[in-house]
Formats: C-alpha cells, structure tokens, sequence
C-alpha cells in the first residue's frame, strides 16, 4: 500500500499525522486586542458612518473602519490594502461577507489618521478607492454572483449593473439616513449565487428567450463538452452541421431540440 511505504501505520492512525493541510487557523490572524477580548465584548457604537467603536470588559478598545471593497479585485489593488493595514493597523486587515474591508486600530488617536489616508485615495477617474461607510441605518455594501468573468450560465452580468445601482446609491453608503440597515444584492441568474434571497432589495438576471447559435464561430471559440453537460435535460446535443458555404468541418456544432415535452428555452439554463 502507499500509504503503508509512506510510513503510515494502520493499527495507529494518529501516529506522525500532519495536522498543518490547507489554510491556517484564523486565530493567527487576530489583531492582539481583538484575540485577548474574544467573546468579551462589553458593547459597541457606530461613532459615524463606517466607524465602529467596540469596547471590551477589560477596558481595551478597537475602532473600525470599514469601506466599500469589490468582488473582483485585482493584485494592485489588494496590494494597496496591505499597505495601507501595515501602515496603520500593524499589517491587520479583515474582509466582511458583505466584501467590506475593515481596517482595525487600537486607539481613538489613530482613526482619523486612517481615515484621512483611505479618503484620499482616488482612482485617475477621481473615483474613491476606498469609500467610508456601510454602517448603521444606511445601504450596506452590494454583493453579487460572478457575472460574466467566470460563469457560464448567468443571464446578465455582475459588475455593470451593481456599479451603477451602488452610483445611485453611495449618498445612502456614506450616511445613515435611512429608517433600517439596507441589503442589496444582484444575482445573475435563477441559481440565485448572491443571497438574494436573504437581502432587502434584490436584483435578479433571468433568460427571456434561448440563446442563438453562431455556428461558424462555436467550436472555435466554446468548450462545447461543458456547453452540452450545462443543459440538465439534454435539450442541446452534439451533431454535424454543413454551413452556407458548404464547409462541414463544424462536426461539433450545437442545435436547440425539445426533450421530453421540454422547452426549447431550457438551454439557457
């Protein structure tokens, strides 16, 4: 047996077993103030929109900043998170399940510091890179499925709308205004990937009618294997096709066929 020349012994399952596989304990990663009050919070504060102060039993406190962050991100751009963490929070930095970031200090004395250099980040656009905000009774950050750049069923993409819904919605990000706390979310497709179900406002991307086949250009440029295995009851197969021009070297092209009394629609699911 493999196991048994790798050394690993049957009657002792235990014995040299390597506990360090995959990712790291999330403890390692607590800022100091935060790991020595787990669970001993005494309470909180919402000091402005995207500032929280959380005081503990013992005293300590720990001021956070949160800002909008995106879903995609780019290296360049989480790079400049870590700096900005090593610069002010002593390289700590936490992302929420909302894709906020969380920027954490210690004292009161070092916010405004903070504060100051995350406003002062602007794309060339004049964009803020790192927004102030989502906190208290105002819209939180939107979060959103993969659109586009991974998926291969969404019915409209990601980033398009939720930049343009969160444009219409930032004055709402950066205050708190609103009578509640506001969830918003976009999912690309029925899969509903993006807690839509779970959020305030919702905005759901769904097929109106099946997709068209471009013959000519499908097998140069689709995986047709996973564009046939998409299709839960077979409503798209391969066969071979001879186009206009009488070129038949398209033999893996695709063709919409009811199965079972299904829709033609139902390759677009």
């Amino acid at each position: 047996m493999a196991f048994v020349s790798s050394g690993y012994n049957p009657e002792k399952p235990m014995e040299n077993r390597i506990t360090d596989i995959g990712p790291k304990h999330f403890e390692q990663f607590y800022p100091p103030v935060i790991k020595a009050n787990k669970g001993k919070w005494a309470y909180h504060e919402v000091l402005q929109a995207g500032v929280l102060k959380h005081v503990a039993e013992s005293g300590d406190e720990v001021y956070t900043v949160r800002v909008g962050g995106a879903r995609l991100m780019s290296v360049t751009h989480i790079r400049e998170i870590c700096e900005i963490a090593d610069k002010h929070c002593d390289g700590y930095v936490r992302w929420t399940t909302r894709n906020n970031v969380e920027f954490m200090v210690d004292a009161e004395a070092k916010v405004k510091p903070l504060d100051d250099d995350l406003a002062g980040r602007k794309f060339a656009g004049g964009i803020f890179k790192f927004p102030i905000g989502g906190t208290g009774a105002g819209v939180t950050n939107i979060i959103h499925t993969q659109g586009w750049i991974q998926c291969h069923t969404p019915a409209t993409d990601a980033s398009g709308p939720v930049k343009a819904t969160m444009d219409a919605l930032f004055d709402h990000f950066q205050s708190m205004d609103l009578p509640a706390q506001v969830r918003v979310s976009l999912a690309c497709c029925l899969n509903m990937c993006g807690a839509v179900h779970c959020s305030d406002i919702a905005i759901l991307g769904y097929h109106r009618k099946p997709p068209m086949i471009e013959d000519e250009y499908l097998d140069k440029m689709c995986e047709i294997p996973l564009a046939v295995a998409a299709c839960p009851t077979a409503a798209i197969k391969p066969v071979k096709k001879t186009l206009e021009d009488g070129d038949r070297s398209q033999l893996n092209s695709v063709r919409r066929e009811a199965t079972n009394g299904a829709c033609s629609a139902v390759t677009a699911t």
